[in-house]
């Protein structure tokens, strides 16, 4: 799937909801989901500065896609980065830098994060367009 059929895919789930509020429970529903990051990745390399809580994020270059796992101590923190992972991991490190995937909060219904939170998630956004930029340049270099 394509990074923009999978954005259609969560912002139709988000649809159920009526309020902000259930979007917020379904977001932590979401993190509950989200697949463990291997513990040896849960060190302050991998940690992603301008979070309010600690967020841990690793990415590979597999099969010429850009794999990424990763794990918060915050249950809002998480559900934002499994939505990020959702989008982004598989996908061509091209497709990543192209992306606009913090478009996706107000297309869901939480364009109303907190600034620690909105900080958060371009913090989170920007580093994976960094891994896949790197990824990208070792494959063209």
């Amino acid at each position: 799937m394509t990074i923009e059929e999978i954005e259609n895919e969560i912002v139709e789930e988000f649809q159920m909801f009526d309020d902000e509020f259930s979007k917020y429970e379904y977001l932590v529903e979401v993190g509950k989901n989200l697949p463990l990051i291997d513990e040896k990745y849960k060190t302050t390399e991998y940690e992603i500065t301008g979070c309010q809580s600690k967020v841990w994020l690793n990415a590979e270059l597999i099969d010429g896609k850009v794999v990424y796992s990763a794990d918060s101590a915050g249950i809002i923190p998480k559900g934002i980065v499994s939505l990020l992972l959702r989008m982004l991991s598989g996908q061509t490190p091209e497709a990543v830098v192209n992306a606009d995937p913090i478009s996706l909060f107000s297309k869901i219904g939480i364009s109303e994060l907190s600034m620690t939170r909105s900080n958060g998630l371009r913090s989170m956004a920007k580093q994976m367009k960094l891994y896949a930029l790197a990824f990208q340049a070792k494959v063209n270099g």
